[in-house]
């Protein structure tokens, strides 16, 4: 009797086992696995499991059959494949409990008659490999060019 992982099994099952060719599913299963890593390395390994799963659907499927997105994944994750995703954007609006205490000096009103007589200002975050990078800017309203 041979016991791979514990379990009790006669040596003419191993070797039919064995000896077995692969099934149909088997089969089938490595032929989409190619073409999951063909469109995978195609796309610089960014597509994830729905990304692909319509990519394939576009294209007709695998062998002209349709591949089920739950394919799709069960097989890249056997393959250890995985799309890169997105990372989480920054908050930029903590609003508070009541009323601003700030007054509003412009009175909502974005014109200006002359240059430097307004300037509103902005920041605006960008996303590096680092991290994130924040971007200040002064702008004059009336020649909407960035003076700080």
């Amino acid at each position: 009797m041979l016991t791979a992982a514990g379990v009790k099994i006669a040596p003419s099952t191993y070797y039919a086992a064995r000896s077995r060719p692969p099934s149909a599913r088997a089969v089938r299963d490595a032929v989409i696995t190619e073409k999951i890593k063909e469109v995978h390395e195609t796309n610089y390994g960014v597509y994830g499991v729905r990304k692909i799963y319509a990519e394939l659907g576009r294209q007709g499927g695998v062998t002209g059959l349709p591949v089920a997105r739950c394919t799709v994944a069960r097989l890249m994750k056997a393959a250890g494949l995985q799309g890169i995703s997105r990372l989480k954007t920054p908050r930029t609006t903590r609003s508070g409990k009541g009323n601003d205490p700030r007054p509003d000096l412009v009175k909502r009103t974005f014109a200006a008659s002359a240059p430097n007589h307004l300037w509103v200002a902005d920041i605006t975050y960008i996303r590096t490999f680092s991290g994130w990078a924040y971007a200040a800017f002064v702008l004059d309203v009336f020649s909407r060019r960035v003076v700080g």
